[in-house]
């Protein structure tokens, strides 16, 4: 037989046997030598059954109250592309999600909400100015007339002090209750068109600021046909709010003003959510709750504003009706005449015209900051306005 050259067992021999064993990897030292692992040039790829962080864990449980938006995910992850995130710390914006309108979309200071009615003002000055000075003429001319029905007993009055001793106890006494009593039917009627008014004003500034909020184009036709669909519910909460606030502040101030702050934001809540006359006050006051003192600090500063722009305004007026005089002379019981009552409704129409809408925008903004706070409205108006929120990284 001639010898090929080959290992015994043909094509075999490569296989090996079970006398001679498994391959053994090869001594340390010896053959080819290994080289160094380098842990830098690994892969950044995770192991298998990596995870990402609280991936698998129970999104954080919201506060009570608090509605997600129908996008909204806490528990939303960016997507894993291979490499480990570089962590940043996350940019502080003033604005919260965006200032797309006339407010921040994030929760409101004090300082927040008035510069927002001052600049709704100024951006929408032709309608809010416009909605002002109609709602001013109104009230200016029916506090004219309760001001012209006190004039008969006052002159009464007057006539029967002028008298001095000639006049009997009994005129005195019915000439003093009944013009004080005509002077406190007078003062509940104001008070209470006064509300009434204010409260329709603020259903109407509910409808502006809906856009204004977003930056968007309103108009007077445009915020009128927000408020049609819901004007009979609307009148029906301003009469309500205005008779129970007024009564409670005559007859005990805390019941009062319990009910004035309760119920300050049934107006926004009925026009911008489109709900009926009874989930108006029940939106209203769960919106407050927890939040009164703010609340009614928020509102008292704003009329304290109104009333005090209102006086200068209206200044130059008093001076000209002769009003001044009787502080000057006490003593002497003047009775205003038509034209000192007409002088001085001109000028409550030229300080309701700016102050009547101030403190409706206050509400207004008081209303949505608190759906900001506690129902995340800011993310809901932050996608309306087409605002991308900032990213953690």
């Amino acid at each position: 037989m001639t010898d090929t050259g080959g290992a015994p067992g043909g094509e075999g021999a490569d296989t090996p046997t079970p006398s001679q064993g498994t391959p053994q990897a090869p001594a340390p030292g010896s053959g080819e030598p290994q080289r160094p692992e380098d842990h830098a040039a690994s892969p950044a790829t995770p192991p298998r059954g990596w995870q990402a962080p609280d991936a698998q864990a129970a999104p954080p449980t919201p506060p009570p109250g608090w509605q997600h938006g129908p996008a909204y995910r806490p528990d939303a992850l960016p997507p894993f592309t291979g490499q480990q995130p570089q962590f940043q710390q996350p940019r502080w914006n003033p604005h919260g999600l965006g200032k797309p309108g006339v407010i921040a979309l994030r929760p409101l200071n004090i300082g927040d909400i008035l510069d927002g009615a001052i600049t709704a003002i100024r951006r929408h000055a032709l309608l809010i100015l416009g909605i002002g000075a109609v709602v001013a003429v109104l009230s200016a001319a029916i506090t004219f007339v309760l001001q012209k029905y006190i004039l008969t007993d006052l002159a009464g009055f007057a006539s029967t002090v002028d008298l001095g001793p000639a006049a009997t106890e009994e005129e005195l006494r019915s000439a003093l209750f009944g013009t004080f009593g005509d002077l406190f039917i007078v003062l509940i009627s104001s008070t209470l068109l006064s509300t009434f008014l204010l409260t329709v004003t603020t259903g109407l500034m509910a409808a502006v600021m809906g856009r204004a909020v977003l930056g968007r184009e309103v108009t007077f036709g445009i915020a009128w046909s927000e408020v049609q669909p819901r004007l009979l519910p609307l009148l029906g909460v301003a009469f309500v709010y205005a008779l129970l606030s007024t009564i409670g502040v005559m007859l005990c101030i805390i019941p009062g003003v319990i009910a004035w702050v309760f119920w300050a934001l049934a107006a926004p809540a009925l026009v911008l959510e489109r709900g009926t006359f009874r989930t108006a006050f029940a939106r209203s006051a769960k919106l407050v709750s927890g939040a009164f003192w703010r609340v009614l600090g928020v509102l008292v500063l704003a009329q304290i504003i109104e009333s005090f722009f209102a006086n200068i305004i209206q200044l130059p007026f008093t001076f000209g009706s002769g009003t001044l005089s009787q502080i000057f002379n006490p003593g002497k019981i003047a009775v205003p005449s038509t034209g000192d009552l007409l002088l001085a409704s001109a000028g409550q129409i030229v300080a309701g015209t700016i102050a009547i809408p101030f403190v409706a925008l206050v509400s207004v903004i008081v209303y949505l900051d608190q759906r900001m706070r506690r129902e995340g409205m800011d993310i809901e108006l932050a996608r309306a306005a087409g605002v991308q929120p900032p990213q953690a990284w």
